[in-house]
């Protein structure tokens, strides 16, 4: 599975502020314009709003970072648990002196 782009984190970074009324940034204009110009946002009013599909855009990204951060937990549980060569560790309980001389 593929993470999330750094285009759609700044995206969501921007529909956040958006969200928030937090001002936007000066370099941010271009990519408000877009999303007025896709309907994501419209400009009413004194700050911009997210429409319904900006609120869903938000969410799914939301739940796209949020499953990317669960599959990197998984990844590093069974890469630790694989061992730091790759190998997987001898089983519990096993006779050290077999296991090391492979008898």
């Amino acid at each position: 599975m593929d993470t999330i782009s750094l285009e759609d984190l700044a995206l969501l970074e921007v529909l956040r502020r958006i969200d928030q009324a937090v001002p936007l940034e000066s370099g941010d204009t271009e990519i408000r314009q877009r999303m007025v110009e896709s309907g994501l946002v419209t400009e009413q009013g004194e700050w911009p709003q997210l429409t319904t599909a900006g609120i869903e855009l938000c969410k799914s990204l939301q739940h796209r970072v949020a499953a990317d951060k669960q599959a990197a937990k998984v990844v590093e549980k069974r890469q630790a648990e694989a061992g730091v060569d790759g190998t997987k560790p001898s089983s519990q309980g096993a006779d050290p002196v077999s296991a090391a001389t492979g008898r």
